[in-house]
């Protein structure tokens, strides 16, 4: 784009929020929103409203990219200053005529399937949906943004009352992660390491990706449904996974949950193997910054057919592929993949993330991501409690499915994100309940 003012510019993109942009214009592509994450408090009562706008204020004067406009310049993208900033806060108040759970359904569809120009679109906003009993604040950002765990840090950063301990979230500044792992690599274990992501990838290929839905429908819009277990399930299912994964694997427990119960809800899908891509983030536990900004890189857990019909032969060998993973430093092995595909088109980067060489077709069977167990003081969100969260996302067709897990108040939240009507609520609900089975140790 032209006509752009150097002292215009505020941040260029880093290799991993091209990532996150190639998956925008892929949804895009498929006539959906965009690349969304949302990630929402459900509340005890009505919060303190002039205290939040005060804070989502001051939150934006402190980092600037919140206001910024997605530009391209010549092969890359960069947060730019906008002519007149956006609205970030919305408040949307349930009418007397209406159910406040259809409300609260409604009111999140919209917000979630709204179909704007990325160059228009705020890179993140703040919607608090209100009814008699019913209070939820909703953050929804541009994935290009920031990641799960920014958006984690900044909705901290708004339920912190010390101004002094706001100050210390975003330092001390830092360059993007991803740049600053690729900069201990000389360059030829740069180019060993990319060698290394490309054989991995062409590893993964030779299995065809099993899809979780099989209706070839035009994708319509992102509907999400949400479970929340018992504090005693929890604590069953936190025990299991130590059991059969180890104290780290506890992602790869749930994507092993997920494999099984696909394969029980559509033993007849076609492929030879299920594969889902998830993300580890590069931040340093409990550090406050970066903020903004997505530092974050990729692996994938893939399972032949055969294996995930085997419970016990699953999850020894999905512990095992991540031993080698990490072993053979192709943990690492995209950080350089992720940099030389921040100089291709959106189409063609996009292309080669999504598909399989050689076949085109899809390799994700669905897409994953678990934000953890999460230490949100409960008494922290101004003039309210918060009683629960829950995330979801917009996703490429195929696979059209998301799974999104995390642990708040000691109980296991599952988010499952579909594009109707490739899925839709009766899938959803059959898949969870084998899904579920799976995760208590129940399943047949």
């Amino acid at each position: 784009m032209t006509g752009i003012n150097k002292e215009d510019i505020l941040e260029k993109l880093n290799p991993a929020d091209s990532f996150t942009l190639a998956m925008d214009e892929e949804i895009r592509q498929d006539g959906l929103a965009g690349s969304y994450g949302c990630y929402a408090l459900e509340l005890s009562k009505l919060p303190d409203i002039l205290v939040l706008q005060q804070r989502i204020d001051e939150f934006s004067q402190r980092f600037p990219v919140a206001l910024a406009s997605l530009q391209q310049i010549g092969r890359h993208f960069y947060w730019c200053k906008r002519n007149e900033p956006p609205t970030l806060f919305f408040q949307h108040h349930c009418p007397d005529s209406e159910n406040e759970a259809d409300f609260q359904q409604r009111t999140i569809d919209r917000i979630i399937n709204h179909r704007q120009a990325r160059e228009t679109t705020a890179p993140i906003e703040f919607h608090l949906l209100s009814s008699p009993t019913r209070h939820v604040f909703f953050t929804r950002w541009l994935h290009p943004f920031t990641d799960a765990r920014g958006a984690d840090l900044i909705l901290k950063y708004l339920c912190t009352a010390d101004v002094t301990q706001r100050r210390q979230f975003g330092l001390p500044e830092t360059e993007p992660l991803v740049n600053a792992q690729l900069r201990k690599y000389r360059w030829w274990q740069k180019i060993s390491l990319l060698l290394k992501g490309k054989r991995y990838i062409q590893t993964l290929d030779s299995l065809a990706s099993i899809q979780p839905f099989n209706c070839d429908a035009r994708p319509q819009r992102l509907n999400y449904s949400i479970r929340r277990l018992s504090e005693e399930q929890t604590e069953r299912v936190v025990s299991l996974a130590r059991e059969q994964v180890g104290l780290t694997g506890t992602s790869l427990y749930y994507i092993g949950c997920l494999m099984r119960a696909l394969e029980k809800m559509h033993p007849d899908n076609p492929g030879a193997a299920y594969c889902a891509p998830y993300a580890f983030n590069l931040r340093k536990q409990r550090a406050l910054t970066p903020m903004t900004g997505n530092h974050v890189c990729a692996l994938f857990a893939q399972a032949p057919r055969e294996i995930v019909q085997d419970r016990q032969k699953l999850f020894a060998h999905l512990k095992q592929q991540n031993a080698q993973v990490i072993r053979q430093q192709l943990d690492y092995a995209f950080l350089p993949l992720m940099w030389a595909g921040s100089w291709l088109s959106l189409a063609k980067y996009g292309k080669i993330l999504r598909q399989s060489a050689g076949s085109e077709k899809e390799r994700s069977s669905f897409w994953f991501s678990d934000v953890g167990r999460l230490d949100m003081p409960a008494d922290s969100f101004p003039g309210a409690e918060i009683k629960a969260v829950f995330y979801a996302c917009q996703v490429t067709s195929p696979p059209a499915l998301a799974f999104l897990s995390s642990i708040y108040r000691n109980q296991l939240t599952l988010s499952y994100s579909f594009v109707e009507p490739i899925g839709n609520p009766e899938q959803i609900e059959r898949l969870h309940q084998l899904t579920l089975a799976e995760l208590l140790g129940e399943a047949e």
